[in-house]
């Protein structure tokens, strides 16, 4: 396995092994001029606990890294939840805008009814990741943090969200062969391009977000159900 991040590290060195942890910094509230830091300082300026920072970063960085069980009980269920909302207002905010946008031009040469299927496929895909994430903000947030404060709603548990926790990049494959294999020699290609490495992108996001949910956020608080801490 390629060497782990580990929080004596400089943010910045980190960087430059994976210029996709800005994603990261980002969603997590680190800001870019504590890049120079090393992670356990840059995270005392926002406020995270650094071993659940590079936790995340490893995840999202080494795809053959698995978290193990005390790294798990360790983690800051607070930041874990920060990050994954943080997703969801990424996602919402920035990816899907930006790939409506770019399917609009796109599509732009194709005739009314061509148009219309295409838009359609991605619109209700995009409805779809909406509701998925709503349901977390409005039902599993909640819940984790009511666990947190002491509190034991009834009538609810993790294992409820894992037994319903669907995989969210599925339909990304079925978007991409549309684009790659069958829309209209009009099309420009350009932009055909600029809009599969949109959707490779974000595909590969969603499986570390949902990465992430199944393999430190659903262990966590089972942990912390069982043990009422």
């Amino acid at each position: 396995m390629k060497e782990i991040f580990s929080t004596d590290m400089r943010l910045s060195d980190m960087l430059d092994m994976n210029y996709s942890l800005l994603r990261i910094i980002s969603r997590m509230g680190i800001e870019l001029k504590h890049a120079g830091l090393k992670v356990v300082d840059a995270c005392a300026f926002a406020g995270i606990d650094p071993m659940t920072f590079t936790l995340i970063c490893n995840v999202y960085s080494f795809p053959e890294y698995t978290p193990s069980p005390s790294e798990v009980a360790s983690a800051d269920i607070r930041d874990i939840i920060r990050y994954l909302h943080g997703s969801h207002a990424y996602y919402t905010c920035a990816a899907l805008r930006s790939l409506e946008g770019a399917f609009d031009r796109l599509v732009e040469p194709c005739d009314e009814n061509q148009k219309k299927v295409i838009l359609k496929f991605f619109l209700d895909y995009k409805k779809e990741l909406e509701k998925h994430f709503a349901r977390e903000e409005e039902k599993v947030f909640p819940y984790v943090e009511s666990l947190l404060a002491g509190d034991r709603p009834e009538g609810y548990s993790i294992v409820d969200f894992e037994e319903h926790h669907e995989d969210v990049d599925q339909k990304m494959e079925d978007m991409r062969n549309i684009v790659m294999k069958y829309l209209p020699d009009v099309c420009d290609e350009e932009t055909k391009m600029w809009v599969l490495l949109s959707i490779y992108r974000l595909r590969d996001d969603l499986r570390r977000h949902t990465y992430v949910e199944d393999n430190i956020l659903i262990p966590a608080v089972r942990n912390l159900e069982n043990d009422g801490k």
